[in-house]
């Protein structure tokens, strides 16, 4: 019996609601490598730093969580032959939530001046109290 890992995966608010509306996320610019990592059932969060890649309106809120639906990594179709890889997820219905009130409860950002820092590779694991306290934060009540 495998154990269900948590994660944070990083992207702008307006990715984050593409990959939320069709079912799927990327990550790292759509590397697959990365993607290897989540198994079926785990649990993801989208941390969105921007709401829009590129433009510095800032966003710094949690913007998508749901499960990991499966275990294929494949790649999607996008403008100008762009082909990143994908993975699919079940998104849950969930209210965006600021970072900075969950500062001092994350694990991976208490303590720390610059938090951001922990964001720096595009997909964090984190703990599963770290991923109840964003899915509550988010007003998720549970997974499925």
């Amino acid at each position: 019996m495998s154990t269900v890992a948590n994660w944070v995966a990083v992207a702008s608010a307006e990715h984050v609601a593409i990959g939320r509306a069709q079912g799927f996320m990327q990550v790292g610019h759509g590397k697959g490598a990365p993607l290897r990592r989540l198994h079926t059932g785990d649990r993801i969060a989208y941390y969105s730093p921007v709401r829009v890649f590129g433009i510095k309106g800032v966003c710094q809120a949690f913007t998508a969580i749901g499960t990991v639906r499966d275990e294929r990594v494949y790649q999607g179709r996008m403008a100008d032959g762009f082909e990143p890889f994908r993975k699919d997820v079940d998104w849950l219905d969930a209210d965006e939530a600021p970072i900075r009130p969950l500062l001092e409860a994350l694990s991976f950002t208490q303590g720390k001046s610059n938090w951001g820092y922990a964001f720096r590779f595009g997909l964090l694991k984190v703990t599963a109290d770290d991923m109840d306290l964003i899915a509550r934060a988010m007003n998720v009540q549970a997974f499925a």
